[in-house]
């Protein structure tokens, strides 16, 4: 029993650089298996990873750009530039836009202001009517509904070029014409109306078809 109790202390107190220690055992084996490794190893090794590395960055912020230019393109097939076009209604087996609401209808004109303005004008419909604005990679830069512009939406969409040419008594000529300036010649138009109940679908979109997205005389 004696000498089981001294070699119970003598383990007790074992110096601390005799103990186990893991973290420099394993950074001495990783250390020797780089040694151990010939150089026409670790080069491309090395190469390989940081073309990784940049591959993936690249990717991750290329990827907001090309996501925005394939929903443009999209929009392109079935809608003509400078034309207002009403969307088919939502179902479940799929959607043109991205979380796009069932209870809305919805109408898109893809714009290009190069050559003139753009005029776009939206009755409003019984229950809330809204027009929003984004550029060609899907940045929203302005929203307008008929709560704040009346029983009509009408304004003139301008790129920075036309409106730095506009005349500055024309640049707001009355309360029920608004002058939107857009960051780019090109981008989207995005009409939204709500319908309150299935059976007032088909009314809203008649009154969608009436509006206006065409360039300005």
């Amino acid at each position: 029993m004696t000498d089981l109790l001294a070699g119970f202390r003598h383990r007790r107190t074992l110096p601390r650089t005799t103990r186990p220690q893991p973290l420099k055992t394993v950074r001495r084996t990783f250390a020797r298996v780089g040694a151990a490794l010939p150089e026409q190893v670790l080069l491309p090794a090395a190469f390989i990873l940081v073309l990784g590395l940049i591959v993936h960055l690249a990717s991750i912020l290329a990827m907001p750009v090309l996501a925005q230019k394939s929903a443009y393109q999209r929009l392109l097939e079935i809608a003509k530039v400078n034309q207002l076009t009403l969307l088919p209604d939502v179902t479940p087996a799929g959607m043109l836009l991205p979380m796009s609401d069932p209870a809305f209808v919805t109408a898109v004109c893809p714009y290009d202001l190069s050559a003139r303005p753009l005029r776009v004008r939206v009755p409003a419909t019984q229950d809330y009517t809204s027009v929003s604005f984004y550029t060609a990679r899907g940045v929203p830069f302005y929203a307008l509904n008929d709560h704040a512009a009346g029983r009509v939406i009408e304004l003139d969409l301008l790129s920075p070029s036309q409106r730095a040419a506009l005349p500055e008594d024309e640049e707001i000529t009355a309360a029920d014409r608004l002058v939107v300036e857009s960051p780019a010649p090109k981008g989207i138009v995005l009409i939204r109306a709500y319908a309150r109940y299935g059976d007032l679908r088909p009314q809203v979109r008649r009154q969608l078809e009436a509006a206006g997205c065409q360039p300005s005389t």
